[in-house]
C-alpha cells in the first residue's frame, strides 16, 4: 500500500489499526489483523485484569507481529489494567474517554506506544503535550461511543494542529477511504466496523447479519442528551431508547435501559434487545473475509483509487499544456 509515519512507528506493514472494539475485538482476530500486515487492537473494556493477561498471552501465541490493547480509562479497572500492559510489554496502547496522561512515562518506559482517542483539536493538542506518541481522530461517523464533527473536517484540522502522527477514524472501510484520510493530512487509519465481518472476529453470526445487511442510513444515534452518544444500528431497543430519551427520561433512565446490552447482541445473537455498534460506513461492507482477504482487497483498492486520481491530473496537465501550446 504505502510507508508512512505511522507504519514505521508501530513497525507494521498497512498504515492500518484495528479497532479496539469492546466485547468483539479478542485474541482470534488482533492477532489475524497483525499477521496481516496491520495493528490488532485487543478490546480491554470490559475486561478483569485476570481476562486481559490471558488474552494477551493467547495474542503471543497466535502473531509476533506488533499488536495493541485498547483500554477505556473511565473503566474502575483501568489502572491495573495499565499496569498489565506495561508488566506485558504491550507495543501499542490506545486509549478513550479519559486522559492516558498519569501512564504516559511508565508506558513509555516498558516500550510502548501510546495512541490516545480524541475528537477534537483542543484534546489533540493537549494530549500531545502529555508526551503521547500519536492521535487517533475519530469523527462521528464510527461506530460506538462518538464525537460531534465528522471526519472529513476534524482530520485536516488536527493535523494542522499537531506535530505528532494524526490516524484517522470514523467512515473509513476500504481503499479508496485510506486514501482519502492520508489527503486529508492523516499518517494511517483506524477501521472498526470493517473487521466485525472478518472470518477471525467471533462475534455471533446474528451480529454480522445484522452489520452485513445495513445500509447507508440504517444508523443512529443515542445517548445525545447525556452527553455521551453512541452510533448503534436502528433495532427495537434503540428505537425505544430514542422514545425515551425524547420523552424527558433522565441519564440514570437511560443508562438502565443500555446497560448490558451490547454484549447481549455480541455474545448472545439478540439483535432486537441488544445493541448492535456499527458505523455508518457499514453500508459498504456486505460479505465475510478473511483478515488477510480484507488487506489484499483494501490494497488494490488503494492503488486503484490512486491511480484513477493520479490519471485525473495528468489529464489535466495534458489538456493544460495542449492549450499553452495552441
Amino acid at each position: 500500500m504505502i510507508e508512512t509515519q505511522i507504519t514505521r512507528l508501530l513497525g507494521i506493514r498497512y498504515p492500518v489499526l484495528q479497532g479496539g472494539m469492546a466485547w468483539v475485538s479478542s485474541a482470534s482476530l488482533v492477532a489475524a489483523v497483525s499477521n496481516a500486515g496491520g495493528l490488532g487492537v485487543l478490546g480491554a473494556g470490559p475486561m478483569d485484569p485476570d481476562t486481559l493477561t490471558r488474552e494477551i498471552h493467547q495474542i503471543k501465541s497466535l502473531t509476533n507481529k506488533p499488536f495493541g490493547v485498547n483500554i477505556m480509562l473511565m473503566m474502575p479497572p483501568a489502572p491495573e489494567l495499565v499496569k498489565i500492559c506495561v508488566n506485558e510489554k504491550v507495543p501499542v496502547v490506545t486509549t478513550g474517554a479519559g486522559n492516558p496522561g498519569p501512564y504516559v512515562k511508565a508506558l513509555k518506559d516498558a516500550g510502548s506506544r501510546v495512541i490516545p482517542v480524541i475528537s477534537s483539536v483542543a484534546l489533540a493538542k493537549r494530549l500531545e503535550r502529555s508526551g503521547v506518541d500519536a492521535i487517533i481522530a475519530e469523527g462521528n461517523e464510527s461506530g460506538g461511543h462518538i464525537g460531534e464533527i465528522s471526519t472529513m473536517v476534524l482530520i485536516p484540522q488536527v493535523a494542522d494542529a499537531v506535530k505528532i502522527p494524526v490516524i484517522a477514524a470514523g467512515g473509513i472501510a476500504d481503499g479508496r477511504g485510506i486514501l482519502a484520510a492520508l489527503s486529508l493530512g492523516a499518517q494511517g487509519v483506524q477501521m472498526g466496523t470493517r473487521f466485525i465481518l472478518a472470518e477471525e472476529c467471533h462475534v455471533h453470526e446474528n451480529y454480522k447479519k445484522v452489520v452485513a445487511n445495513a445500509k447507508d442510513r440504517d444508523t443512529c444515534i443515542t445517548g445525545l442528551s447525556t452527553g455521551h452518544p453512541v452510533r448503534v444500528i436502528r433495532n427495537k431497543i434503540a428505537k425505544y431508547y430514542l422514545e425515551r430519551e425524547h420523552a424527558g427520561a433522565t441519564p440514570q433512565e437511560l443508562d438502565d435501559i443500555a446497560r448490558g446490552t451490547l454484549r447481549k447482541a455480541v455474545h448472545e445473537g439478540d439483535v432486537d434487545n441488544g445493541s448492535v455498534m456499527a458505523g455508518q460506513i457499514c453500508g459498504l461492507i456486505d460479505r465475510v473475509e478473511t483478515a488477510a482477504e480484507i488487506f489484499a482487497r483494501m490494497d488494490r483498492e488503494f492503488h486503484q483509487a490512486y491511480e484513477q486520481v493520479s490519471g485525473l491530473f495528468n489529464a489535466n496537465a495534458r489538456s493544460h499544456s495542449s492549450s499553452t501550446k495552441d
